[in-house]
């Protein structure tokens, strides 16, 4: 089966990486990339890696028909376009936060509201670690923010085992780079300003809070630093459970063994890395750099567990992550066109 795609809003790094993926997908076929700003340039002109692919820029005004729609734009761009995309292909794939909540009431306390607020009960959240239910009849798949991810894959072990519950407190910090900061981040994401900071963005009130609220059922104190790198959002989430086995006399490790091994062990896109030897006993983005893999972890004291998960925010916080709940939408193999192995030595940045 050969499917047909196109990617609104290619120029910038997640859609860079949506051309990336899909031009080497085995069941996608690349039809159009759009961007205003590079209407009749290549894409090579704007992501080098990809100089050998015959595809210029279009106008998003003017959309093919396609089976998939991938928008890789900025929040807010999809919402007033929806209906256009709708039109244009059987099913948006959208990596903005337009879609990912489940109430207007929702997007008035954390955005700036909603202005397609009747198109939300036909969007998905798609996020396949947390579940897969409803992705094969959604005409919108919302895949998840990238901090929102990491801290998810870290936290959600935990609560399905009952070892963490929706009361208990947690404290999710959250290391990111500048990649996130999209192709126009501004100054706050050169390099000169960049270059040897840890650098607190977001201390209090990130938007992603309100998707972790709403598919873990859990309140938390989220913070998020900007650090030297490029790729990578890496999630230290501190727990301090105060039932199930914390009320019996302490959290143990062969717990939380069991815990993520149950969780994830049938994951294709999740690897346990707790405590190993080496060098890289934890889960770190760097080893996960240009995959779709994440790696999760955990240390506990006894009466506080310590998540850990890293990922590649253009990756598996993004491109990797939609590409992946599409393949699950349009009944594929869901590794399909995501087995790329790592890089290792990777500099950053």
């Amino acid at each position: 089966m050969t499917l047909t795609a196109s990617v609104v809003g290619a120029s910038g790094f997640a859609g860079g990486e949506l051309l990336r993926l899909l031009s080497g997908h085995p069941e996608f076929e690349l039809r159009q990339a759009t961007s205003r700003e590079y209407e009749n340039r290549t894409v090579g002109y704007v992501h080098p890696n990809l100089r050998e692919l015959d595809l210029r820029f279009s106008d998003p005004a003017n959309l093919e028909s396609v089976d998939a729609l991938f928008a890789a734009t900025p929040h807010g761009v999809s919402m007033e376009h929806v209906e256009q995309y709708l039109d244009a292909a059987d099913r948006l794939v959208d990596l903005s936060a337009d879609f990912r909540l489940g109430s207007e009431a929702t997007y008035d306390e954390w955005y700036d509201g909603h202005t397609a607020p009747g198109y939300l009960d036909a969007a998905t959240y798609a996020l396949p670690e947390l579940g897969r239910d409803g992705l094969a009849d959604a005409d919108i798949v919302a895949a998840g923010g990238c901090n929102a991810t990491a801290t998810m894959l870290a936290l959600k072990p935990l609560l399905d085992a009952g070892l963490l519950q929706p009361e208990d407190q947690v404290v999710a910090d959250l290391k990111v780079g500048s990649s996130e900061g999209g192709t126009g981040g501004g100054a706050a994401s050169s390099h000169p300003e960049r270059s040897g900071v840890v650098r607190p963005y977001a201390p209090t009130g990130h938007r992603h809070e309100a998707e972790i609220e709403e598919q873990l059922g859990l309140s938390l104190s989220f913070t998020v630093h900007a650090v030297e790198m490029v790729r990578g959002a890496a999630a230290t989430c501190h727990t301090f459970p105060t039932g199930g086995a914390a009320a019996a006399g302490g959290i143990e490790t062969p717990d939380l063994w069991s815990a993520y091994r149950d969780a994830y062990e049938a994951e294709p896109f999740v690897r346990l890395v707790a405590g190993g030897g080496g060098v890289y006993r934890y889960p770190e983005s760097k080893a996960v750099a240009g995959t779709n893999l994440a790696e999760v972890g955990f240390a506990a004291d006894g009466e506080r567990i310590v998540a850990f998960a890293a990922i590649d925010n253009v990756m598996k916080g993004s491109a990797g992550q939609a590409v992946h709940a599409a393949n699950l939408a349009f009944g594929l193999e869901e590794t399909a066109g995501l087995t790329q192995t790592g890089l290792h030595p990777v500099g950053s940045p």
